[in-house]
């Protein structure tokens, strides 16, 4: 099996195709980077963004430069000596517009007697024989249909007939009653909707590969790639969504020749992946909130608890677990309640097992999960658990939760199944899109994959964790950036700082809620911190940020009913920060504050990435600084041109200060280099401790097999403005074994004692080697 050393994520998309991508090959080399990391580049909806919604598995989409795309792509990386790291999607397919898939077509057109009836996930009985599409403005548009041209319309929506079901002059609303789907009011997809989805995307149909024929037709082009030597490894989307991720894992090493696999996995604190999951790790969320909390000054808990609490007009900060439980029951009993009436319907009714109770139930043991899924028998105890803390929450149910548990536990019905494919929607939902924009204390912890209760992380703790990252999973990815993060790593690096200036950051929001009032507390906290982490900005990029938060979160507005008085008021705050001077100087003078220390955070966070046990990946732009924050507002187009040009310079001797965003480059490019071109450095691990008065402030480690001095050597600066407020190193030294060399500034140091000082003179991090 071919590994990669590092892999660099590119959005694929049609303003920036394979084609393109494949010029980028030579730049990609000379950064250091191993393999180039594809975004999902299957057909996909027309106009798609990111290519998560499928309508073709058979082919490589032809607006992202298709099949000759791919191939010139394989080409120019494997002349550059990269390997190609590609995203897929087989949980769901894009149903967005019929007429663009033809499983779903067929799927319409002839109901159960298609021949992809099997592969969709559909409930035809509780539909009455048919599939119900949540597309209509109300039921009362159904007098809006028309058949033209053989098919059924409705506005822009277009609908097979089945055979036989129109005669010319027939009324299109009796048509549409013969057909094999019916058309109801999109309000309807909460609770009767009867096919299976990608969390509560309508438009994104979950498709069943546990099955044999389903798995071979959706990944023909796939294994394509691998027996013709186009790609090396996938990235696999979701694979909580999958009936059977073990045996789909083991099925897909089969057909591509045990290439190199990782599953976009979240594991919560203490979680580990399953041992009979047949890949090399994980997309890297684990890695990112560990590198993450390093950089937050455990002090501040207090303080910034004690804001939250005043922000909520209340005595006590937020009770996180209080305000997960209430945002997964929003969601089960809400936009997911679909999805737990199906499970209802597969426990057999009874005295015992009322269905009205038993849909209670489930949902209160799915809001009761610690973890996005089990995966039975593996995940038993997690299933014990969350139903015995069912039922001490809600000691009514306690009965029925008991007559329960044995049905969840059988892994092998459908109940205990579907049961586990619908934990991690409800998670997801619940947690990252509601709660992460209701905790909003510091924004650094509520990132995809965290547990916000969690402040921060000593030296010492993340020691033991790399230590079993090491030893456990060596090549799971680790990363700072993605195309879900909701906010990139420069952005929260700079957020971070907050923890050390938390007296300064009262006193800001204070005054914006004077000048700028927003009239929610908690999300004023989080959409300042949104636009001091990202500033400067576009009033265009932070309008659309500061709208998709607020109706995330879901107190004052929401998706499903904004309330547009409450929405005014929150762009007026946000126009304040460009229109009014007295905002704009506060906003920039706290930004003043944060800039210098949320650079070294940045700089001591990236060395830690690239440089920790794990494949490191680096998203597109990263290697400059990048404050994006949510989709799709890190999905902007990257200047790769700018990038060249100053690795060029940065390679003919030219110089650069902590803060020019070249020093990131410069930093990434030597990192990825050395993880390339000296593997030999970076088999072990083992702690690199300092001596003196600012010892804490220091995060090192040698990643040599033979211990300390053999390998390469990371320092990273921690909690920066506090080690300056406090008088800087004050002769805080590391001793070294032998002679070193510093990759970022070239110079080098004889063995024994060596002043922190003079190490991170210019950078506030250094990349050791051994000289030989």
């Amino acid at each position: 099996m071919r590994t990669p050393a590092s892999t660099y994520r590119l959005q694929i998309r049609p303003s920036f195709t394979l084609h393109d991508a494949a010029a980028l090959t030579g730049y990609l080399r000379d950064l250091g980077a191993d393999w180039v990391y594809l975004s999902p580049i299957l057909t996909a909806e027309e106009g798609s963004d990111h290519g998560y919604d499928v309508t073709d598995p058979s082919s490589v989409d032809a607006s992202r430069g298709g099949a000759e795309g791919f191939a010139a792509l394989s080409k120019a990386a494997r002349e550059a000596g990269l390997g190609v790291l590609v995203d897929i999607v087989p949980n769901h397919m894009g149903v967005a517009s019929p007429p663009q898939n033809a499983w779903w077509w067929s799927l319409l057109k002839d109901g159960r007697s298609s021949r992809y009836a099997e592969a969709f996930d559909v409930d035809w009985d509780f539909g009455g024989g048919k599939l119900r599409l949540p597309v209509l403005g109300s039921d009362d548009d159904l007098d809006k249909l028309e058949v033209v041209d053989g098919e059924l319309r409705y506005f822009d929506h277009r609908f097979p007939l089945a055979e036989g079901s129109y005669v010319a002059g027939d009324n299109a609303r009796d048509v549409h009653a013969r057909q094999h789907y019916e058309l109801v009011d999109w309000r309807r997809a909460d609770s009767e909707l009867n096919y299976r989805r990608f969390f509560a995307v309508n438009t994104l149909a979950g498709i069943r590969v546990e099955i044999p024929w389903v798995f071979e037709e959706d990944h023909a082009e796939v294994v394509r790639w691998f027996r013709e030597g186009l790609a090396d490894g996938l990235r696999i989307d979701h694979p909580d969504g999958l009936a059977d991720p073990s045996g789909y894992l083991a099925r897909l090493k089969e057909t591509t020749g045990g290439s190199y696999v990782l599953v976009e996995k979240i594991l919560e604190p203490g979680e580990e992946l399953p041992e009979n999951f047949d890949c090399e790790g994980t997309t890297g969320y684990d890695a990112l909130t560990d590198v993450d909390r390093l950089f937050v000054d455990p002090d501040a808990e207090v303080q910034l608890d004690a804001l939250d609490a005043k922000l909520r007009g209340a005595e006590t900060p937020a009770d996180y677990q209080a305000m997960i439980h209430g945002t997964k029951r929003r969601i089960t009993d809400g936009i997911l309640h679909s999805e737990i009436l199906r499970l209802a319907r597969l426990v057999p009714e009874s005295p015992e097992l009322p269905r009205q109770e038993v849909a209670d139930a489930l949902a209160e043991t799915i809001a009761s999960f610690p973890v996005y899924r089990s995966y039975l028998p593996y995940g038993k105890d997690v299933v014990v658990e969350s139903v015995e803390r069912a039922a001490q929450t809600r000691p009514e149910l306690k009965q029925v939760l008991e007559a329960l548990l044995p049905l969840l536990l059988d892994a092998g019905s459908e109940l205990g199944r579907r049961f586990q494919q619908t934990s991690g929607m409800v998670m997801a939902k619940g947690v990252e899109d509601t709660a992460f924009f209701r905790y909003t204390r510091l924004g650094t912890l509520t990132e995809v994959g965290a547990d916000p209760t969690e402040f921060a992380l000593l030296p010492d703790g993340f020691h033991e964790r790399m230590v079993h990252r090491q030893a456990r999973l060596p090549l799971s990815m680790t990363t700072l950036t993605t195309h879900d993060t909701k906010r990139s790593e420069d952005t929260r690096a700079r957020i971070s700082v907050i923890s050390e200036a938390v007296p300064e950051w009262e006193a800001f929001v204070d005054r914006m809620q004077e000048l700028a009032p927003i009239p929610d507390g908690p999300l004023a906290a989080l959409v300042w911190q949104g636009i001091a982490g990202a500033w400067p900005a576009s009033r265009e990029r932070l309008q659309g940020y500061v709208l998709k938060a607020a109706r995330e979160a879901g107190n004052s507005t929401s998706w499903t009913d904004p309330n547009e008085g409450f929405e005014t008021k929150l762009a007026s705050a946000v126009d304040a920060a460009f229109d009014l001077p007295e905002v704009t100087s506060a906003l920039e003078g706290f930004v003043a504050l944060l800039d210098p220390y949320g650079a070294s955070n940045s700089l001591s966070a990236k060395i830690v990435q690239l440089t920790m046990p794990g494949v490191p990946d680096v998203y597109q732009g990263t290697e400059f600084w990048d404050r994006s924050l949510t989709d799709p507002d890190n999905r902007r187009p990257v200047d790769f041109e700018r990038r060249r040009a100053a690795l060029a310079a940065l390679d003919a001797g030219a110089q650069t200060e902590a803060r020019d965003e070249s020093a990131k480059l410069l930093l990434t490019s030597r990192a990825l280099r050395l993880r390339r071109d000296r593997p030999e450095l970076f088999n072990g691990y083992s702690p690199v401790h300092a001596e003196g008065p600012a010892a804490e402030h220091l995060l090192g480690f040698d990643r040599g097999a033979l211990g300390m001095g053999s390998g390469a050597m990371t320092l990273a600066t921690r909690l920066p403005r506090k080690l300056e407020r406090n008088g800087g190193w004050q002769g805080t030294f590391i001793r070294l074994e032998s002679a070193v060399r510093d990759e970022l500034t070239g110079n080098s140091y004889p063995a024994g004692e060596v002043q922190l000082a003079r190490l991170l003179l210019r950078y506030p991090v250094a990349l050791l080697v051994p000289m030989t």
